[in-house]
C-alpha cells in the first residue's frame, strides 16, 4: 500500500478489508486486532472511518485489552481528522468542538469555517446525522426581527442625541468668561481650518468599506444588528455625558454662542436638521457644547473595529488601512481644535471597551465549553485555544 494512501481524502472510503489490514499492520497493531476487525467483522474503509472508541469496547467487537483499544482509537482519530470531509459526505456529525469553534468564531463570522472538524470518537459519543445537534453551528439564521429591533433602537438613540445636542448648545459657556481649558495637544498644535472636513471624509470612507463588507458577508444581518446595538449604546452614553457637564469651547475660532431656539417644537425642528445631516459639518451642521465625548471619534472607532473584526485575517492591508483612517481621523479632529484631547481619548476608550466587552461576553460560554471538553488535547493545544479566546478579547 502506498505510504500516502491514508492522506488522500477520498481514498479511505474505497479501502477493502485487505487494505484496512495493511493499514493496521503499518500502524503496528497486533494480529489479534487485525483478526478481530478484518476477519471476524469485515471492517472496510467506510466502516473504519466511522469506528469510535465506544464501538471497540462494546459488543459485538468487545475488545478486552485496554492498550490495544487506546492505540487503535488514537490512530482512528488521526485518520478521521485527515478525512473529515469524507465523514461529512457520509452525513455524519464530526464532534462537539465544531460547535464550540463555530460559536467562538461568531465574533469573526468571516472565518466561521476555518477550524477543521473533529470526530466524535474524541469524546466517546456516537455519531449522529447532520442537522440534529451540529445544525446550530452550520446554519445561523438571520433573525430579521432582531435586526429590525436593533435598527429601531439606533434610530431612537440618534433622535435623542440630536435633541440633546440642541439642549447643550443652549447651555454652552460664554467664550469670554470661560476661555479654552489647558490642553497639551491643542496648546502646541496650530489650528488647521480644513482638518475637520478631512476627518469626516475619512469617516465616510470607512463607512463605504463597512457597507462593502456587509454586502459581501453571508451573515450580514448578524453584523448589522451588532453594529446597530453597540453604536446605539455608545451614543446613548454620550447623551448622558453631554448633559452632565458642559465644557468651555476648545477653540477661539469657533462661533459658539447660545441660541434661543424658543419652544419645544422649534427645538425638535432644529434637532431634525442635526439628525438629517448626521451631525456632520460637510452637511452644513454646526453644533457646540457636545464635547464630552467626541461623536466623530466614536463613529471612526466603531467602523474601524467592525471592519477589522469581520474581515479575514489575511486582509492585513485592509486592516492597516482601516486603522490609519481611524488614527488620522482622530488627528484631524484635534488639529481642527473641535474637541479637547480628553474628549477624543474617552470616546476611543469607551467605544473600544464596549466593543471588546460585548465580544468577550458573547464568547464566554464558548470559552468554558471548549476548555471543559478539551480533556483529550495536549497542554500545547489547550494553550493555543486559550490564546485564541484571549486574542478576541
Amino acid at each position: 500500500m502506498s505510504a500516502k494512501m491514508s492522506d488522500l481524502p477520498g481514498a479511505v472510503l474505497e479501502w477493502s478489508t485487505d487494505q484496512v489490514e495493511n493499514w493496521l499492520r503499518k500502524c503496528g497493531h497486533s494480529d489479534y486486532v487485525i483478526r478481530l476487525l478484518c476477519d471476524e467483522h469485515k471492517i472496510d474503509g467506510k466502516a473504519l472511518l466511522t469506528l469510535t472508541e465506544n464501538d471497540l469496547k462494546s459488543p459485538p467487537v468487545s475488545m478486552k485489552i485496554l492498550g490495544d483499544i487506546k492505540r487503535l482509537s488514537t490512530d482512528l482519530r488521526l485518520l478521521q481528522k485527515k478525512n473529515f470531509s469524507c465523514l461529512e459526505d457520509l452525513g455524519l456529525s464530526l464532534g462537539p468542538t465544531v460547535q464550540a469553534y463555530s460559536r467562538l468564531k461568531l465574533t469573526n463570522l468571516d472565518e466561521a469555517n476555518d477550524f477543521p472538524n473533529e470526530d466524535k470518537s474524541l469524546y466517546d459519543e456516537p455519531t449522529q446525522p447532520l442537522g440534529k445537534r451540529d445544525s446550530r453551528a452550520l446554519y445561523l439564521p438571520p433573525e430579521f426581527g432582531k435586526t429590525f429591533l436593533s435598527m429601531a433602537y439606533l434610530f431612537v438613540v440618534t433622535w435623542i442625541t440630536a435633541f440633546v445636542m440642541v439642549i447643550v448648545h443652549d447651555r454652552v459657556p460664554d467664550m469670554k468668561k470661560y476661555p479654552p481649558l489647558p490642553d497639551i495637544f491643542l496648546d502646541n498644535v496650530p489650528t488647521i481650518s480644513w482638518a475637520f472636513h478631512m476627518c469626516e471624509v475619512t469617516g465616510s470612507l470607512l463607512l463605504l468599506i463597512w457597507v462593502a463588507v456587509l454586502i459581501t458577508h453571508k451573515h450580514r444581518f448578524i453584523l448589522l444588528r451588532r453594529f446597530f446595538a453597540l453604536s446605539g449604546t455608545v451614543f446613548l452614553l454620550r447623551c448622558i455625558t453631554m448633559l452632565i457637564t458642559s465644557l468651555s469651547v476648545p477653540g477661539t475660532h469657533l462661533e459658539c454662542n447660545p441660541r434661543p431656539y424658543g419652544d419645544l417644537w422649534a427645538k425638535i425642528q432644529h434637532a431634525y436638521v442635526i439628525w438629517r445631516g448626521a451631525g456632520m459639518s460637510i452637511q452644513g451642521v454646526r453644533t457646540c457644547g457636545d464635547y464630552m465625548f467626541s461623536g466623530h471619534t466614536v463613529a471612526l472607532t466603531m467602523l474601524n473595529f467592525f471592519i477589522t473584526e469581520y474581515t479575514p485575517r489575511r486582509m492585513y492591508f485592509l486592516h492597516t488601512f482601516s486603522w490609519l483612517l481611524n488614527m488620522f481621523g482622530i488627528f484631524f479632529i484635534l488639529s481642527a481644535h473641535e474637541h479637547y484631547s480628553i474628549d477624543v481619548f474617552i470616546a476611543f476608550y469607551i467605544t473600544s471597551r464596549l466593543f471588546l466587552y460585548y465580544h468577550t461576553l458573547a464568547n464566554n460560554q464558548v470559552n468554558n465549553f471548549v476548555l471543559k471538553h478539551s480533556f483529550s488535547r495536549t497542554l500545547i493545544e489547550k494553550s493555543i485555544i486559550k490564546i485564541i479566546v484571549v486574542s478576541i478579547w
